[in-house]
């Protein structure tokens, strides 16, 4: 056995470190979930089975988003979408080859909600109600899978131009216009690490939406927890997107094949969700009761809801 960068190296197999981060983030929320499922007077088998077909369409909603909006360093190789369709069963780089990396959170938001949404509705659940308890576990989530993009040195931003803050990127992980050690030197070139930014305000987030579950999820109508969760993600993403390099752009052409038009596809999806979120968010936070939210205690406790099942 051996412990390598990136991976666990078993005789001829190999255990990516991603992988487990990733599936610890599920689990992990998955627990948070089920708990707060059990303490509002609802069954928490239901959180398990919702979560795997949240997980098998979110793995295939995510790789269809990023071939659908591929980045530009995946362009710039002469990876666009024909491409991938063209090769879809190339086991190194074609859309069928997950492993190799490129699955966008955006398309596993889509995938996974259609998955949990399609068990709700076919065991007759309360939608609204299962997506706040959903979005108090997810920023945990996000936090803790962020992590797997720092083992992979991805999600970094421009160089922050300082000496004292910033993550080192070897070579073979930067991309264009940042590839050259020459005019960036790997000892002397700090990165933003976005991955971090992104994490610690999702983990931020997680207390925040407990804390108003814990205290408030009786005054609160049903959604507001989620919509909350809606427009906090969007915000951070759309902020981080003016630090991104990799970013995935949706190019419109003229008659003659020539790009006339680039839009940043995440950074525009990020501020179409934030206002509409905070159009239907703004009413209903008039029904909170702040000072429960900052007096010290555990909160409400269980709903006196009967159980679903």
């Amino acid at each position: 056995m051996e412990f390598g960068p990136q991976a666990i190296q078993i005789g001829n197999i190999q255990i990516r470190y991603y992988g487990l981060i990733i599936v610890a983030a599920i689990l992990i929320a998955a627990m948070v979930a089920a708990r707060l499922a059990k303490r509002s007077g609802k069954d928490p088998d239901h959180v398990w089975g919702a979560m795997f077909g949240a997980v098998i369409l979110g793995i295939i909603g995510a790789r269809l988003w990023y071939i659908l909006f591929p980045p530009v360093s995946a362009v710039a190789a002469g990876r666009d979408t024909a491409w991938y369709f063209a090769n879809f069963f190339d086991t190194q780089h074609g859309a069928i080859a997950i492993w190799s990396g490129g699955l966008h959170i955006f398309g596993a938001f889509v995938g996974g909600f259609l998955g949990a949404y399609i068990y709700i509705v076919r065991n007759k659940l309360k939608l609204l109600e299962w997506l706040d308890i959903a979005a108090v576990a997810l920023p945990l989530a996000q936090f803790i899978g962020r992590w797997a993009n720092y083992i992979n040195q991805e999600l970094y931003g421009l160089p922050t131009g300082v000496n004292w803050w910033g993550i080192k990127i070897e070579s073979a992980y930067r991309v264009a216009p940042y590839t050259s050690t020459i005019n960036f030197p790997v000892d002397e070139t700090l990165f933003h690490p976005l991955f971090l930014y992104e994490g610690l305000w999702m983990l931020l987030t997680f207390f925040v939406l407990l804390r108003l579950w814990q205290t408030q999820r009786e005054n609160l109508k049903a959604g507001t927890l989620f919509l909350l969760y809606v427009a906090s993600y969007a915000f951070i993403r759309y902020l981080l997107e003016f630090l991104r390099i990799e970013l995935n752009l949706l190019r419109i052409y003229d008659g003659e094949g020539n790009v006339t038009t680039r839009i940043n596809v995440t950074q525009a999806l990020c501020l179409v969700a934030f206002v509409g979120s905070g159009f239907f968010l703004l009413p209903r936070l008039g029904s909170v009761q702040w000072g429960k939210v900052f007096r010290r205690g555990k909160g409400q406790g269980a709903s006196s809801t009967a159980a679903e099942h």
